[in-house]
């Protein structure tokens, strides 16, 4: 044709010209022609020769094949999609039931997804994939709905090639003729196994905010609450408000914005509502603009910490007031025991008595001073007993009149059927005693004292509040005064020894500190309430009796100074007590060696061959070697060696911090040439009868 748009190929020709000559040569072809338009259209065309009444002629049949190319470009793009889409699909033949029915078609993403190749899986059926944990229901329901001609939606799991397992979302749909038959199944798998792994763990981190004890919240990128758990709301009711949101710190929205644009969190952010404190914490997720938020009402455990660091300081302070006791008994004992020296000398200048009497008066006094500060750091000796602290009262009540005057009223309610506890009566007393003190002094112009008894019973709540306080069944002793009453600042220092908000020269300040001392020797606890103007409550807790009848060891006061001829070694660090045992010890006819530590007196001792009638030595010595060491190391030498302790601490410690198991001999610093010559002369003499035994379990801290 002129008018084609390229030249008929030159083999076409010769084909056409053969065909045309009557030889048997097919002719058929597709070019592209021109409409008269002058677009281009494709067509097919065939040649055919042909016998005219004029003579041979030659035939040309030519079609249109546009819409047949338009229709398989479709195709090529469909094919190229189907390809190239990530889900699995599969298209099966409809001559039998869904599960069963030929693989006919399956694309690039069903082999990456299974592992089979296409030549593997096609003409098989989809049972290829299933195996022992696929859901049956599910394949029912698939079945059942397809072959109704309805499509279907479902999850289940797979197997690959290598027998791992999938799971798998379906999707069938029938495919129908031009007739509404179904000649055809396409199904579309989509992998959704980690989806399924991130939903759990999604449904994992929503219970644990949706069942968190401690309130979870979750906050706009504005700063509006969109989220809160059950605990949240309940802290919310606690404090009186019904809205979460009501709670908030007033700044979320600025923390909300710092957080998101800064990408930091913003952690233990403090607020104070309706008495209670509050603590945040924000951490930003910035891939959804969203704050999430940790809350709590941390009051209980800031006035834990505040109790803890109160008992910390007074553990700390008591250690102080031990060691000063324990430096100043030292003193005293060589200050009484010269002055007890020189009153004892028969040719003494009786010019002198008179102020030596008043060293030891005033030497006496220091020495009640120290013993205050050994009650308050729990080392004063106790002499314990079973006791009803009814009765304990009871006999101080007549004193305790006359102490706190005429224009206080003293009212005394004894708790009924009170158990009896183990304790120390004269320190029970001196406790009464002492409030009943600080309380006149708190009323100047009258008032009420009252000093209750009861059985107190300790849970866990309560222990909650108070970090001293143990579970079980007490007894406490009450006392109540209408006076001034103290603030908050007070009343954390009133148990700190010299501490006291009375005038100078009006108070020690270690009446408090002796009563917080004695009741922790009895491991009891006491507590305080008070407000300015309302008064105070001061509440001892003791615990029951639940020993038998140890007693601790008490050295009488000497009537008399006796004397001996045997030889006593003397270990003591501190040169003038060591000087001051010699000179009493001399005095009364005994031999004396004496040593400044352990190490030392091994050498004493053995210079002497042994021949050491009795050890005196201090149970705290530089060098390494304790004195209940070095006493240890000589009776392997010679275990009838008779040994005294002493100490400027008390007996009950000193048996706690050295293991000190068995009844053993102590004299407590300070004391005079009398108390010395009398325990000497009695340990000497064997007469144990006289001493009483001591019981480690007694005084514990």
């Amino acid at each position: 044709s002129p008018h084609a748009p390229r030249r008929t190929p030159r083999g076409v020709r010769d084909r056409i010209q053969r065909r045309m000559r009557g030889e048997p040569t097919p002719v058929s072809y597709e070019t592209a022609g021109l409409r008269k338009d002058g677009s281009q259209f494709p067509f097919h065309i065939d040649v055919a020769p042909i016998e005219l009444p004029d003579g041979p002629a030659t035939l040309a049949f030519i079609r249109d094949i546009s819409e047949r190319d338009q229709a398989n470009e479709m195709l090529q793009l469909l094919e190229s999609a189907v390809q190239q889409t990530n889900d699995s699909i599969v298209i099966t033949s409809a001559d039998a039931e869904c599960i069963d029915s030929r693989i006919l078609f399956v694309n690039h993403a069903f082999t990456s997804m299974t592992g089979y190749a296409a030549g593997e899986i096609l003409g098989k059926t989809p049972r290829s994939v299933l195996g022992p944990k696929t859901h049956s229901d599910v394949l029912q329901r698939m079945t059942k709905a397809v072959e109704s001609g309805c499509h279907f939606l479902g999850e289940t799991i797979i197997y690959r090639k290598d027998q791992s397992e999938l799971n798998v979302e379906w999707r069938i749909s029938p495919i129908r003729n031009a007739q509404g038959a179904i000649t055809h199944y396409v199904s579309t798998h989509r992998d959704v196994t980690e989806s399924r792994r991130a939903e759990v763990e999604n449904q994992k981190l929503a219970a644990f905010a949706r069942l968190n004890p401690n309130p979870v919240l979750e906050l706009s990128a504005e700063g509006k609450l969109t989220y809160y758990n059950e605990a949240t709301l309940e802290m919310a009711r606690a404090l009186k408000h019904a809205d979460p949101a009501a709670i908030l710190p007033p700044e979320t929205p600025q923390i909300v914005s710092k957080c998101l644009s800064t990408g930091r969190s913003k952690v233990r952010h403090e607020t104070s509502l309706g008495g209670r404190t509050l603590s945040w914490s924000f951490f930003p997720v910035t891939a959804s603009q969203a704050v999430h938020c940790y809350a709590g009402d941390i009051t209980e455990r800031l006035n834990l910490e505040a109790q803890l660091r109160q008992s910390q300081k007074m553990e700390s302070v008591g250690q102080l007031a031990s060691g000063v006791a324990h430096d100043f008994n030292n003193i005293l004992t060589v200050i009484q025991g010269f002055t007890g020296l020189l009153l004892s000398d028969p040719e003494k200048n009786p010019k002198i008595v008179e102020p030596l009497n008043q060293i030891s008066t005033a030497a006496d006094r220091a020495a009640n001073l120290t013993r205050q500060l050994l009650t308050f750091s729990r080392k004063q000796v106790m002499q314990a007993r079973v006791l009803d602290l009814n009765e304990v009262i009871n006999n101080v009540t007549k004193m305790l009149r006359r102490l706190v005057g005429e224009d206080i009223a003293l009212q005394c309610n004894y708790g009924s059927a009170l158990p009896l506890i183990y304790a120390d009566a004269g320190m029970l007393e001196q406790i009464i005693m002492n409030l009943a003190v600080n309380a006149r002094d708190a009323m100047p112009k009258g008032g009420q004292l009252t000093i209750g008894t009861g059985l107190m019973s300790v849970d866990e709540n309560y222990r909650r509040r108070n970090p001293e306080a143990r579970s079980g069944q007490f007894v406490s002793l009450t006392v109540s005064d209408t006076g001034y009453g103290m603030d908050e600042a007070t009343m954390t220092r009133i148990f700190e020894p010299f501490f006291t908000t009375k005038e100078v020269g009006k108070g020690t300040g270690l009446g408090l500190a002796t009563v917080y001392g004695i009741v922790k020797q009895h491991d009891g606890w006491i507590e305080v309430g008070s407000r300015p103007g309302e008064g105070t409550t001061f509440n001892v807790v003791l615990p029951i009796n639940k020993k038998t009848s140890d007693t601790v060891f008490i050295q009488k006061k000497p009537t008399e100074m006796c004397g001996g001829k045997e030889s006593i070694l003397v270990v003591e660090d501190e040169p003038a007590l060591r000087g001051l045992a010699q000179e009493i010890l001399r005095r009364y006819g005994y031999k004396v060696a004496d040593a400044g530590c352990g190490t030392e007196a091994l050498h004493v001792w053995h210079q002497n061959h042994g021949k050491i009638d009795l050890v005196f030595s201090d149970m705290v010595m530089p060098g390494g070697m304790s004195g209940a060491e070095l006493v240890e190391k000589l009776r392997g030498l010679n275990p009838a060696v008779k040994v005294i302790f002493t100490s400027g601490y008390s007996v009950d410690i000193m048996t706690q911090e050295m293991n000190l198991k068995e009844k053993f001999n102590f004299l407590q610093k300070p004391y005079g040439p009398s108390k010395l010559l009398s325990i000497v002369r009695k340990v000497l003499d064997g007469h144990n009868s006289e001493v009483i035994e001591f019981s480690p379990e007694l005084g514990k801290p």
